[in-house]
């Protein structure tokens, strides 16, 4: 029997928890996290991590799944993801994967082919040129080799990039070609893709606004914690907001410069989402965000009729 599954996507601060609260309480549904930052422990501040009164309404999966100091893959969150759906609907619960990494989410809808084998020393010498030249210049360096992979990576996330690159050399083609060949794409769902798509001033203001607040709700905090545990050196501080954080701890960075370089780096990340989003042509946008009282009904009835689908 072929079952329905929901996936709400969009840039970052658009409201996706708001929404996807409001369909899982509607239509009793459990809410999987595609957020290859959420997957983190301790990173609750600067993921934006439903809070724990919102996983107290519905119960919440793909978080916290990996230490501070692990290398999770795409296919690593895929396996687990899919896991879960099969779980969530033999309970009987309707499954909505919910989040913006589109990397992760096309590993779980559609798979992934099989990887080349690391090349170490192509990997040394992209770390030094990160090194010294620093991420976002790997970053333009995967740009004019694969501009789809680029967009689903943060600038400054130097192991993602570097496996970008080391997977377009290997197979000499992008990596997103070789991802149509050799795929283990999911069976027995059927899929609603809704796509949140808010007014670029209205995204960016919320996005300024959540980058500011996340250093007043204990980002630095948070940050040190990690860092205290794990090393400055933990994978996890490599992302986009504990990186600035870091910085700042280090004496390397002021307040306000790291305040805007993370609404910078979020604002460019949500414009690369967004172009990610908009090539799939089975993703029904909402043009606004997800707290607004239009886009609720309208996500609210989309999903009615296609629940209803089953039905007849």
């Amino acid at each position: 029997m072929v079952k329905p599954l929901i996936v709400l996507a969009g840039p970052t601060a658009s409201g996706k928890t708001a929404l996807s609260l409001l369909l899982a309480e509607t239509f009793g549904g459990e809410i999987v996290s595609c957020d290859s930052v959420a997957v983190y422990r301790m990173l609750d501040v600067g993921s934006a991590k439903p809070s724990a009164a919102e996983r107290a309404r519905v119960p919440h999966h793909g978080l916290d799944l990996y230490d501070p100091n692990e290398h999770p893959t795409a296919g690593d969150y895929a396996r687990h993801a899919r896991a879960t759906l099969d779980d969530i609907t033999r309970r009987g619960k309707l499954p909505i994967i919910a989040g913006g990494t589109g990397l992760y989410l096309r590993a779980t809808l559609e798979g992934l082919a099989p990887a080349p084998l690391r090349n170490e020393p192509l990997r040394d010498k992209l770390r030094a040129r990160a090194e010294k030249h620093g991420s976002a210049y790997i970053h333009r360096v995967l740009q004019r080799l694969d501009a789809r992979a680029a967009a689903a990576i943060h600038a400054n996330d130097t192991p993602k990039i570097i496996r970008s690159i080391e997977v377009t050399l290997a197979g000499r083609a992008p990596q997103t070609e070789q991802w149509l060949s050799g795929r283990d794409a999911l069976q027995g769902f059927r899929v609603l893709k809704l796509g949140l798509n808010p007014p670029r001033p209205l995204l960016y203001e919320r996005i300024n606004v959540r980058a500011a607040q996340m250093f007043d709700r204990g980002l630095l905090q948070e940050t040190d914690a990690i860092r205290a545990q794990y090393g400055a050196d933990a994978r996890a501080l490599t992302t986009l907001g504990y990186l600035q954080a870091l910085a700042v701890l280090q004496g390397s960075l002021d307040l306000p410069e790291a305040i805007a370089q993370v609404q910078q780096g979020h604002r460019n990340y949500a414009k690369r989402q967004m172009t990610w989003f908009r090539r799939d042509g089975e993703m029904h946008f909402l043009n606004g965000p997800g707290d607004d009282d239009a886009v609720q009904q309208a996500a609210l009835d989309t999903v009615r009729s296609f629940l209803a689908a089953d039905e007849n």
